[in-house]
C-alpha cells in the first residue's frame, strides 16, 4: 500500500504539548514529554502496552487531567478551559475508541445519528440522512445502515466507529489502537481507511498503536514512547535505524517472528 502524499503545514501545530507529566500514585507514566501535531499530518505514537499512549490521548481530549505541563489543542489550553468550552472543543475532535464504543441497542443508522442530533440540533431529517449516508459511503459500509452492531464483524464495527466520529467533520482524529484484535487483512483495510480519512477530510491525526505495520502504513511521522518520554522521532526507517536495545526487539517481534 502506497501512502498518498498529503500536504502537511508544519507552520501550524493543531496540538502543542510541552513538559507534560502524568502519574498514578507512584507510577510515573508520562515524564515530561514535548510533542507537536501539524495540520494535515498522521502522527503515530508507538510504544509497548502500558507505556502511556492511551493516557496521552485521553489528556488531549480532556478525559484525564494532566499533573504538569501544557497541552494546547486548536488554540485552547486544555488545563484552563471551562466545561462548556471543552464540550465545544470535543465536537472538533474525533475519538476512535479501541472497542468502537457502539450502542448495542441501536442500529447502525441510530448510532450515527446520535452524535449528530445531540450536537447539531438545527439539522433537518433530510440533512441527517444525507450525513449518515455520506459517512457510511466513506467507510464502505452503506449496506449495513439498518443492521445491529451484533451483526457486524470486528472490522465492520471498527469502521462504523470511525464513521461515527467523522459525521461531525472533526478537525483532529484520535485513533486508539485501531487495528487491535483484527486479522491481518482487516488490519490492512483499516490502515487504508485511516489514510483515506486523512486525504478526504483533511484531518490531523494521532494514531496510538503498538502495531508496526499500522505505524509504517499510516504514519507521516513516528514518535516512539519509551520510559515515559519520546526517545525517537522521524520517519519509520529513521526511528528503527538504531541498535538501541529498547527499540530493536520491538521491531524484531513485529517483523521477524
Amino acid at each position: 500500500m502506497n501512502k498518498a502524499n498529503v500536504p502537511i503545514d508544519k507552520s501550524n501545530a493543531v496540538i502543542r504539548i510541552k513538559g507534560l507529566k502524568k502519574s498514578f500514585g507512584d507510577y510515573h507514566v508520562l515524564r515530561g514529554i514535548d510533542l507537536d501535531l501539524y495540520q494535515g499530518e498522521n502522527l503515530v505514537v508507538l510504544g509497548r502496552s502500558g507505556t502511556g499512549k492511551s493516557v496521552l490521548i485521553k489528556i488531549i481530549s480532556g478525559l484525564l487531567k494532566l499533573d504538569e505541563g501544557q497541552v494546547d489543542v486548536l488554540g485552547h489550553d486544555i488545563n484552563n478551559i471551562t466545561e462548556r468550552e471543552l464540550r465545544e472543543l470535543r465536537v472538533r475532535i474525533g475519538f476512535s475508541f479501541q472497542n468502537s464504543a457502539l450502542y448495542d441497542s441501536m442500529t447502525v443508522r441510530k448510532n450515527l445519528e446520535f452524535p449528530l442530533v445531540r450536537n447539531k440540533r438545527n439539522l433537518t431529517k433530510g440533512e441527517v440522512n444525507t450525513a449518515v449516508e455520506t459517512v457510511l459511503d466513506a467507510v464502505g459500509l452503506s449496506q449495513t445502515i439498518n443492521q445491529m452492531p451484533s451483526e457486524l464483524s470486528g472490522g465492520q464495527r471498527k469502521r462504523i466507529g470511525i464513521a461515527r466520529t467523522l459525521i461531525l467533520n472533526p478537525e483532529i482524529m484520535l485513533y486508539d489502537e485501531p487495528t487491535a484484535g483484527l486479522d491481518p487483512i482487516t488490519c490492512i483495510e483499516i490502515n487504508e481507511l485511516i489514510n483515506e480519512v486523512q486525504e478526504r477530510y483533511n484531518t490531523s491525526s494521532i494514531i496510538i498503536t503498538h502495531d508496526l505495520t499500522c505505524a509504517k502504513q499510516t504514519g507521516d511521522r513516528i514518535a516512539m514512547l519509551l520510559d515515559g518520554q519520546f526517545q525517537r522521532q522521524g520517519t519509520f526507517d529513521e526511528v528503527f535505524d538504531t541498535n538501541d536495545e529498547r527499540v530493536k526487539p520491538f521491531f524484531d517481534y513485529n517483523f521477524i517472528k
